[in-house]
Parts: structure tokens; C-alpha cells; sequence
């Protein structure tokens, strides 16, 4: 039997069904615009973490780092070391020994763990901690423009805030070392400390009581520690 297709309505003189919106009434979501996805594309998608590595292998396994293409970053300072024969020599020692800090994506983690003398990365539990940006930007400024040691590292103390030159910013514990002045920096994830001299000039003390919010705020967005009062 034929099909009578005439006999069925266009859609356009369906009557409305109640309850049901019309198309004019139905709102979709607007696409993206380019330059929103190219923002997206561009965010950050690595950090730096603190690789725990074997005793005085940090420079070999820095070595195999760059052969891999792993951005790393092992901070060195010079230090000058007698013998028993009574013979000295200038190094250069890793400033954060069993310590390489390295650039990745988290989930990329699986990669520095399978470079030889790699013992962990440091975190919280099976977490990865991420270090600051603005820690390793100071290290690296301390490191080729400051002269830079180990400190013991330090939980409480007082503290200045370093107001001109590379490491603007920067706070620290101010101690003083025969007539010169250091700032003591921590980095709190491995639990190690530098002490970097600094002129009196360049130091003014943090403001009491400043939280960690406000802190961030006047160092356009950089995370500092929380501060506390400071004595000379």
C-alpha cells in the first residue's frame, strides 16, 4: 500500500506541545573563543620538585638529568678544602647535599626515578611537594651574583625582608657574621637553609604579623612564609 506523504504535516505547522520550549527559547553555551584555548594551552603545566639523590653523586646524576632532557638545577658554592698533607684546593660543592631539584609534569615523576642514583622525590607521602618558583629564581641569583654557603637549617627566628638588587622580596632570618650581616633562606619542603650576605642597606624588617595572603599580595602573587617579629 502507497505512503500518502502529503498527508503529514510540516514541522513548522506542528501544533506546540505543552511544557516543552521552543527553539527560540533554548540556550546553548557559546563556543570558546580562540584566544580563551590558546590562554588554556599556554598555563604552566610543570613545577620544580627536590629529587633525593645518593652521597656525592649529585653532579653525575645532574649529568645524566640534562642527557635525558630533564631541566635540573644543582646550586653549588665554592669552598676551599685542606688535605691531610696540608694541601688545599678550591671546589665546588652542591650547596643542598643528596639534593637535585628538577623541572617536570608531575606525571612525568616516573622519568627522574629511573635515572641511576635517584632515591625518591621529596612530598608528602606518594605526593611530589612543588617548590616555589621564586625560591629557585632566588638560589639561582644567590648562587651566581652572592657569595653563598650551607646553613643549618632553622625552624624559628627572626626575620627582615631583602628590599633591593636580585633578590628583592626575599625573607629570611638576619644573623650576623663578624661585621657582616647575612639573611638566612629556607626552603621548607627539603628542610635546608643558605645564608647569603647582604649589605644593612639592603634589609628593612618584615612587617609583624603580615599573613601569608599579604605577603603574597605585595610580591605580585609570589608565596612568601609567614613572618614573624624581628630583632637586630
Amino acid at each position: 500500500m502507497a505512503q500518502n506523504w502529503s498527508a503529514i504535516p510540516e514541522a513548522d505547522s506542528l501544533p506546540p506541545v505543552p511544557g516543552l520550549a521552543s527553539e527560540s527559547e533554548l540556550s546553548f553555551p557559546p563556543w570558546p573563543k580562540r584566544s580563551q584555548v590558546n590562554a588554556l594551552a599556554h598555563l604552566p603545566a610543570t613545577n620544580w620538585f627536590a629529587a633525593c639523590t645518593y652521597s656525592h653523586h649529585e653532579k653525575k646524576i645532574a649529568s645524566c638529568f640534562r642527557d635525558r632532557e630533564i631541566e635540573c638545577f644543582l646550586p653549588l658554592y665554592a669552598a676551599r678544602h685542606r688535605w691531610k698533607n696540608r694541601c688545599s684546593m678550591n671546589l665546588e660543592l652542591p650547596l643542598f647535599p643528596n639534593y637535585i631539584f628538577v623541572r617536570i609534569e608531575r606525571r612525568h615523576r616516573v622519568r627522574v626515578l629511573e635515572v641511576p642514583g635517584v632515591l625518591s622525590l621529596v612530598g608528602f607521602g606518594p605526593t611530589p611537594a612543588p617548590l616555589p618558583d621564586f625560591e629557585i629564581e632566588a638560589l639561582r641569583s644567590g648562587v651566581g651574583q652572592r657569595r653563598i654557603e650551607p646553613h643549618p637549617f632553622l625552624v624559628v627566628g627572626e626575620r627582615v625582608r631583602i628590599k633591593r638588587g636580585p633578590m628583592t622580596g626575599i625573607e629570611g632570618i638576619l644573623q650576623r657574621k663578624k661585621n657582616d650581616f647575612r639573611v638566612v633562606l629556607s626552603l621548607d619542603v627539603i628542610m635546608r637553609c643558605v645564608a647569603v650576605e647582604v649589605d644593612a642597606e639592603d634589609v628593612e624588617p618584615a612587617p609583624p604579623g603580615a599573613s601569608h595572603k599579604t605577603v603574597a599580595h605585595d610580591l605580585a602573587g609570589r608565596s612568601l612564609p609567614t613572618t614573624n617579629n624581628v630583632s637586630r
